[in-house]
Formats: structure tokens, C-alpha cells, sequence
């Protein structure tokens, strides 16, 4: 057993060696890495950087650290600043959380050594307080932070939102205020508030462009207006439904703002039937696409069937919808009737009510449709067939599992994939699951 502990060494050669058995070894090896000379072991020191570099780039921080002590090289390449440029703090309880949590000591590593390197970060938090009182203690320790990219994500509601607005503010003033180049920010689920904003902007104005805050109780109308009024190269807008206005939109179509490309908005109800939801005026929402004609309206709703009265009583501009609660077959309706520049339609849900008329009304409608995903609903397989051949090869994604497809007398659910295939030419097959 002592043979296994030997090392084979470049240029020597085991008594009674033969020539032929060199030779092989020589052939086994030279084929895989171009040596053809001699049969030498790999020194894993002698990598160049930029090999090391990306090995680290596809490890876990605890392993970096660890492959950090093979030898003096790897620990030099692990202190490189391109391997810190992006990085994802998790923070969790043991107890409570599936996160695997970074080690405090290692934290205070990368902070002491490349908080000036740092351009990409995110925060991902459980659902305990202790977690995001400790990412906003990180935050306010980016003193030196050159940041572009700003991430916190709750795993679990409602992490940041115990934390005290203070306390929140604070820590996010220190980023905004150091970094001076931000152009991404998702801070969902937080207690952003409108005077944070206005640091954001005095000091991150030319370069802003991503700015996602859906869930931010604090942030009022104004709060948002003063972002649009000064950030002119925003592209992408995030928010809740309940901060949208006619007097934002029409903020948002002034002469001196840039075109936006995507305006994402959240409608959710947290309490059923105890919210009134506004509407937005097409004259609002008409000025808005004048100025910006490409931009993406992306509409996510979280409602109740009772709920929806504010919405698409007459033509929206919307480009993709997501219900993920039960929808009317009365509401699908209006959106066949009043959204023509539709692109993508997501429902979770239905009551088992066919749809039939109503997806051939949005098939003869929203000539821009090309993906189109039900999940709890009805359809006989007859008007799924004339919905898809209405939409022909422009429906790039179609996402229905086979329990949505009512068999009828003139179609069999075999018969139905050569027809649907036939239309989208392409194979096609129901789903097994939602691929949403």
C-alpha cells in the first residue's frame, strides 16, 4: 500500500522500467495535453492567472476561500479585483433558512480588501430581522464602494421591511452617496423612502437607468417624479400600481425624459375587497406611448375576480400581462377589446367556463401576440385549434398543460398536436407543468 503514497517525478525512472511501458505513458498522456516527450505531473501552481481566475469564477465563496490556501499563486489570483466585481451576500439563520449563510469573517475580508472593487452586488436575506439588520450594517460599511448594481431580495417576506426606516435609510444613503455611478436598483419589499430617493438622484443622476421598487410603501407619487424629472437616461421603471398617476405618466412623456423601454407595475391586493383601485386615463397612457413607442408595458396582477372594475374599461397600452390569481371570463374579454398592443399573456387561472370566444376575439385583436400561457382554465380543443390558427407561426410560446384541452366530437387530443403543430410549424406538445 505504500506505492500509493510515491510521486512520479519528470525525468526518472523506476528500476527494471521497461522502454515499451515508458513509452505508453508517454502516448496516454501526450495525446491529452501535447506533451510527447515525457511523462510529467501536473503542477497546479504553475496555471496561468487567468486559468485560476476562472476556475474561481464557477466556485462558492466558502470554496474560493478555501482553494485560496493551496499555495501562494491561488491566494494571490483570489485577491484579484475582477473575481470581486460581482458578488451575492447571503445572510440567514441557521435554524430558519435554506441560504448557505457567508461567514462574518469573510465578509469583513472582501470589505476590508475590495469594497472598491465591488460593482455588482446583491443581498439575499431570510425572513428574520437579524438578517437584514446585518445586510444594512454591511451596506453602511461600503464607504469606498464603486458600485453599479444593487440587489436586495427577501427569500421570504418581510425581512427588510422589520427593519427600522431609519436604520434602512441610512445604510442605503452611505451606497448611494459613495458610489456616484448607479445603474441598476432593485430594492423590492423595503422601506425606501422618498428622501433616499432624492439622494439617489443628486448623486446618481446621469447614470441611473434600472430602478425597481415594487412594495415600497414609503415612496409616494413625488418620490417617483423626482427620479423621472432628473434621472433622463432611465430605461426601466418598477413600481406598484398604487404610486402610478395620469400627472407621473405625463411626467414620464415630457420633452426632457428619455424614451422608457419597460414599465413594469404590480397590482396586488393584500385585502380583499377593502381596496379601491384608480383608473388611469387613456389620455395618460396615449401620451406616454407617443413619446415612448417601443416602451413594454409590463402589468403583473395579484386580485381578486371583484377587483378588477379600474382596469381595461377602455384601451391600455399594455404589452404583456401576468394573472396570477382567478380571472374572469368577462375581464378576458375586455382585454381581447381593448389592448391591441398585447404581447404576452399569462393566465394562472379561470373558473371552468370554456374560453373559446374569448381567446379567438384576442387572436383577431392583438396582432402583436406571440406568447400565450393558461394554466387552471378551459378550452375546447376546437377553439384552441381556430385560436391558433388565427395567431399561425407568430406564437413563439405557447405553454398549456393537457388538463386545460376539452376533447370535443371533432377533435381528439392526438389529433389535436398534429393540428396545432401543422399551424405553429413546428412540433409542438401540451406541457406537463406551467413553464411559467
Amino acid at each position: 500500500m505504500k506505492r500509493a503514497g510515491q510521486k512520479v517525478v519528470a525525468g526518472t525512472e523506476a528500476p527494471g522500467t521497461s522502454q515499451t511501458s515508458k513509452k505508453q505513458k508517454t502516448s496516454l498522456y501526450g495525446s491529452e495535453f501535447g506533451e510527447s516527450d515525457t511523462y510529467t505531473s501536473m503542477d497546479w501552481s504553475s496555471l496561468p492567472h487567468h486559468v485560476i481566475l476562472r476556475v474561481f469564477q464557477f466556485l462558492t465563496l466558502v470554496d474560493r476561500a478555501r482553494a485560496s490556501s493551496v499555495c501562494r499563486r491561488w491566494n494571490e489570483v483570489f485577491h484579484i479585483p475582477d473575481l470581486w466585481r460581482r458578488f451575492e451576500f447571503e445572510l440567514s439563520q441557521p435554524a430558519t433558512s435554506y441560504l448557505k449563510s457567508t461567514h462574518p469573517d469573510l465578509i469583513q475580508q472582501i470589505i476590508k480588501r475590495h469594497a472598491d472593487h465591488l460593482q455588482y452586488v446583491s443581498f439575499k436575506v431570510d425572513s428574520s430581522t437579524e438578517s437584514a439588520e446585518a445586510a444594512c450594517d454591511i451596506l453602511s460599511q461600503l464607504v469606498n464602494c464603486s458600485i453599479k448594481t444593487l440587489g436586495l431580495i427577501s427569500t421570504a417576506k418581510p425581512s427588510f421591511m422589520n427593519v427600522s426606516k431609519a436604520h434602512f435609510a441610512s445604510a442605503l444613503t452611505v451606497v448611494f452617496v459613495n458610489s456616484k455611478s448607479l445603474s441598476s436598483i432593485k430594492v423590492d419589499d423595503t422601506p425606501l423612502d422618498d428622501p433616499s430617493l432624492k439622494v439617489l438622484v443628486a448623486n446618481n443622476s446621469d447614470t441611473l437607468k434600472l430602478l425597481k421598487m415594487s412594495s415600497c410603501p414609503h415612496v409616494s407619487p413625488a418620490g417617483i417624479l423626482c427620479v423621472a424629472d432628473q434621472c433622463h437616461g432611465l430605461k426601466e421603471l418598477a413600481l406598484n400600481y398604487y404610486i402610478l398617476s395620469d400627472e407621473l405618466l405625463l411626467a414620464l412623456s415630457s420633452e426632457k425624459h428619455v424614451d422608457l423601454e419597460h414599465l413594469r407595475i404590480d397590482v396586488v391586493s393584500e385585502n380583499p375587497g377593502q381596496v379601491q383601485f384608480h383608473t388611469i386615463k387613456k389620455q395618460s397612457w396615449d401620451a406616454l406611448v407617443k413619446h415612448s413607442p417601443k416602451v413594454n408595458i409590463v402589468m403583473y396582477f395579484f386580485l381578486y375576480e371583484d377587483e378588477f372594475d379600474a382596469f381595461f374599461g377602455e384601451e391600455t397600452p399594455v404589452t404583456h400581462l401576468y394573472f396570477g390569481r382567478a380571472v374572469s371570463k368577462a375581464m378576458l374579454g375586455r382585454i381581447g377589446m381593448n389592448c391591441p398592443r398585447l404581447i404576452e399573456l399569462v393566465v394562472c387561472a379561470n373558473g371552468l367556463q370554456p374560453l373559446d370566444d374569448e381567446l379567438i376575439q384576442i387572436a383577431e385583436r392583438c396582432k402583436n401576440l406571440t406568447a400565450m400561457g393558461l394554466g387552471e382554465c378551459e378550452v375546447t380543443c376546437r377553439g384552441f385549434i381556430e385560436f391558433v390558427k388565427m395567431c399561425g407561426g407568430r406564437l413563439t410560446q405557447l405553454s398549456i398543460m393537457e388538463e386545460v384541452l376539452i376533447p370535443d366530437s371533432d377533435y381528439s387530443l392526438d389529433r389535436l398536436h398534429l393540428e396545432v403543430s401543422k399551424h405553429l410549424g413546428r412540433m409542438w406538445f401540451p406541457d406537463m407543468m406551467p413553464t411559467w
